[in-house]
């Protein structure tokens, strides 16, 4: 699996060569915003909600500024990534009660000078909301076809000052396109033996289903020493400090920082081809983090 950042860029005003119209609420019912039935995970007894975001706001408005901010660029992003993201509606935008980030076949031109032939979004809580240990989760429908790579994940909040992997990832879904079935739980830090130290685990739904066709409530549960990931109510991996590779060092025990975003191509999920439709859209119902009193 990739590493998903080397380095977080500075938020910066983008223009754009061609404006994209904000998508029409009509357009957004044939995804079926409303979803289906989540399998949901027995109730937090030992856990208290100390952040959310359920996406209550009005329609076509971007997502609130005091909970998200944004990666700007079109640099490939450490992964050959294909994508432009942007700030703009186009790309990131509330409909229907939830986040709905977009990802658009158009060609884009940054105030970097960097000319991409796809856009979409790349939100953080950086410098707005990190914690250490807790379960953090969020029910998506992601975006479906080859080269698409949506992905749930954190980063350490340290990684201004250390970088990657030092700061250390969690990625706690990820998915890409050619395997329509599948979605992968991640650690990856530093290693002094190779360029990082990393633990991997895939989830396979039952033959014949896409996680793309419905919502999923993707989740992890961290502790000192031990990370759990989780689909609807299924615990599928657990990972420990002592079980680390030889060479590697856990770096999973300070605040990590929420990401959400869609990438399109890449090293590991391929360019898109002549079979995958766009827009493509990766619908949020909510982002919640919990924390043990």
């Amino acid at each position: 699996m990739q590493a998903r950042s080397l380095s977080v860029r500075t938020s910066v005003l983008v223009r754009s060569a061609r404006v994209v119209p904000i998508l029409l609420a009509a357009g957004l019912l044939s995804l079926g915003c409303g979803g289906g039935a989540t399998l949901r995970p027995p109730p937090l007894a030992s856990y208290k909600l100390v952040w959310s975001d359920e996406f209550s706001g009005a329609d076509g408005a971007s997502p609130d500024s005091s909970e998200w901010t944004y990666d700007i660029g079109g640099n490939g992003w450490g992964n050959k990534e294909l994508e432009y993201y942007t700030n703009r509606t186009q790309n990131a935008q509330i409909m229907g009660g939830h986040l709905v980030i977009i990802a658009q076949k158009e060609s884009y031109t940054g105030s970097d000078g960097v000319t991409r032939n796809y856009t979409s979004a790349r939100m953080k809580t950086q410098g707005l909301f990190s914690q250490a240990y807790g379960r953090f989760e969020a029910r998506i429908k992601i975006p479906a076809g080859q080269g698409m790579w949506p992905a749930f994940w954190m980063l350490g909040n340290d990684i201004t000052s250390n970088g990657w992997p030092k700061c250390g990832e969690v990625d706690i879904m990820e998915n890409i396109g050619k395997e329509p079935g599948t979605v992968h739980g991640s650690l990856h830090g530093p290693s002094t033996t190779g360029p990082t130290s990393d633990a991997t685990a895939p989830f396979v739904l039952p033959a014949g289903q896409n996680f793309a066709d419905d919502f999923h409530l993707y989740a992890a549960e961290w502790e000192p020493g031990t990370i759990r990931f989780y689909v609807d109510s299924s615990l599928y991996s657990t990972f420990n400090s002592s079980q680390w590779p030889a060479g590697g060092t856990w770096v999973f025990d300070h605040p990590f920082f929420i990401i959400l975003n869609v990438a399109v191509g890449g090293d590991w999920p391929g360019s898109p081809d002549n079979t995958t439709a766009f827009p493509q859209h990766m619908l949020v119902d909510y982002v919640r983090v919990y924390a043990k009193p």
